[in-house]
Formats: C-alpha cells, sequence, structure tokens
C-alpha cells in the first residue's frame, strides 16, 4: 500500500510516497480503506521529528490522526461497523502507521460512521479535532449557563470548541480578528473581541470577576490567564505549565486519551448531523502533494483543514 512519510526529519520536502506492506485486522479491530486524511499541527511533529523519537533508514514515519474511508474488512468481535460502511476514525501514529496511508487498522471504538451527507474529505477533519474540542470542555467540567472564554476561535480546535461549548448550554466569549468576525460569529459566539496581547482585559470587560473556563487555541498561555476567574480552568493544547495563579486551574488536554471514546465520537457525528457542528475544508490535496498541504499549513492563516486524499 502507499504511505505519506519521512525517512529522514525535516521541512514539508522530507514528505515522500513509499510502498509498503497492508496491515489486517485482528480481533476487535477495523481495516479502514482511507479515502481521506486531514493534515492537523501535530502532524509537522511527526515529520520534523520533534515527537517521533529516532530516525529510522528503513521504516517511514507516517503522520496522520485522523481519516475518512471506507471498512473492508473487520477483526472477530467487531459490531460497531460493517464491511462496506463509509467511517471516519482517529488514529494514533505511534502505533503502526499514521493516518496519511491506504490502509489503516484500529480499535473499533475509535472508529464510527461518517455524519450523513458529508464527503470523505468532510469527515476527516472531525475525529481527532472535534474529540479534542471535546476533551478540553470535559476537563473544564463548567455548568449550563457558566461562561468560557476560546481563543484561537477562527481555528479547527477553537470552532469546535465554540460550537460544542454552545451545544452545552454555555455563554461563550471568542476572540477574532477583523476578517474572521463572520466566521465566528457564525459559529455561535455570544461576545466576540479583538485578538492580540490584551485579549484578557477585553474578555474581563464582558466577564467582570472573570470567566469560569477558557480554551487557550491561540496558545497565548500567560497572555490569556488573567481572564480566568478565581476557581475557574484553563484548558492548553501545548503542554503550557507555566501557570503563577494557584487559583487556576492548568488541564493539559492530551486527546490521545480519548481514541476509544467510541460515545463521544459517535455523538460528535450526531451533531454534525443536527446542524449545530460544522465541518471545513481549507483545500484538498492528492497523496504526492501532502507536502506543500504542509507548507501552507505552516504558513498559518488556515481556516478549516487541509486534506490529503487516496
Amino acid at each position: 500500500m502507499r504511505v505519506v512519510g519521512a525517512k529522514e526529519f525535516g521541512g514539508p520536502g522530507a514528505l515522500r510516497v513509499f510502498e509498503v506492506a497492508e496491515p489486517h485486522a485482528g480481533p476487535g479491530e477495523v481495516r479502514i480503506n482511507v479515502r481521506a486524511a486531514a493534515v492537523n499541527p501535530t502532524d509537522t511533529y511527526t515529520r520534523n521529528g520533534s515527537r517521533a523519537g529516532v530516525p529510522h533508514s528503513d521504516i517511514p514515519h507516517v503522520p496522520g490522526m485522523d481519516v475518512a474511508g471506507l471498512v473492508d474488512e473487520i477483526g472477530d468481535g467487531v459490531t460497531t461497523v460493517s464491511i462496506g460502511d463509509d467511517v471516519m476514525a482517529m488514529v494514533i501514529p505511534s502505533e503502526g502507521y499514521g493516518g496519511y496511508s491506504e490502509y489503516v487498522v484500529v480499535p473499533q471504538r475509535s472508529v464510527t460512521r461518517m455524519p450523513r451527507g458529508t464527503s470523505y474529505a468532510e469527515a476527516s477533519t472531525l475525529p481527532m479535532n472535534a474529540l479534542t474540542a471535546r476533551l478540553s470542555l470535559d476537563l473544564l467540567g463548567l455548568a449550563p449557563g457558566d461562561t468560557l472564554a476560546v481563543t484561537g476561535a477562527a481555528g479547527t480546535y477553537g470552532a469546535y470548541v465554540v460550537e460544542l461549548a454552545k451545544a452545552d448550554g454555555l455563554r461563550v466569549i471568542a476572540d477574532s480578528s477583523e476578517a474572521d468576525e463572520a466566521l465566528v460569529r457564525s459559529l455561535g459566539a455570544d461576545v466576540i473581541v479583538r485578538r492580540g496581547p490584551e485579549v484578557a482585559q477585553r474578555i474581563l470587560e464582558h466577564a467582570p470577576g472573570g470567566v469560569h473556563g477558557l480554551a487557550d487555541g491561540s496558545v497565548q498561555n500567560e497572555v490569556a490567564t488573567p481572564a480566568v476567574r478565581s476557581g475557574g480552568g484553563f484548558a492548553t493544547v501545548r503542554g503550557w505549565s507555566g501557570n503563577e495563579n494557584p487559583d487556576v486551574t492548568v488541564h493539559h488536554v492530551w486527546v490521545r486519551s480519548y481514541v476509544e471514546e467510541w460515545e463521544k465520537l459517535d455523538r460528535l457525528r450526531q451533531l454534525v448531523e443536527s446542524g449545530a457542528v460544522s465541518l471545513r475544508v481549507a483545500g484538498t490535496f492528492p497523496a504526492a502533494e501532502a507536502s506543500e498541504a504542509h507548507r501552507l499549513l505552516e504558513r498559518g492563516g488556515t481556516r478549516g483543514r487541509f486534506v490529503i486524499e487516496f
């Protein structure tokens, strides 16, 4: 099968197409003929080596945590999907090849049907990204009516946080540039403030005393934490531990802990079908042009996800 990966770590140009042996489904596992794989910031860390350990000259490191495709093989005991189903799944690259592969094998609890009416490209943007947003909200543990602030609300993670927070009954204060304001408003944000180094003060103007929780999609860290009230929570997606305020709990969001949370993944499918959660594809690329997708992602300013198609 074809995979896209890197044998030598480096920039986007390190990505190449390789031929490797096909995997097969074991007990409780599902094999997916991948039609689309979303390109996420974490994929660049696999490619450049910062999260991939030591390079191997004979085995390519294959990124990718989000896929959509067709079930073509199931192992004993699989009950959640059937051969021929259109599905989406979250993949862990460190456990075999990542999602930039013609075939991936995942536990059955990592895969569910695609939302009705969506394309493979659209569905591939949902699993890992939206599960990260779901985990952030679960860690913050806010109650309906509480106020949540979201930085980086126009990005994929931030957008899912906004939409899921509204589905949870939260009041949402989101940051945005002027250019992205219409997009962020369409996600359901109750209040929009300008992004930038004064974002905490702007949030506090609409939440005197501070917000109950903050999801830091733009990785503003100490710039954003002053917006959180005493006893509140701060969700970080980059492992930041520099908070000096003991009255604010920092939650580290590691989505791998949700890789087999089937009920949460399937609930995301339902929310897409109901219209509460939207899917955004920034552009699609054939497997041979994956390096261009990485180059554009690292340039910044992407709204939605680039997708590699097989």
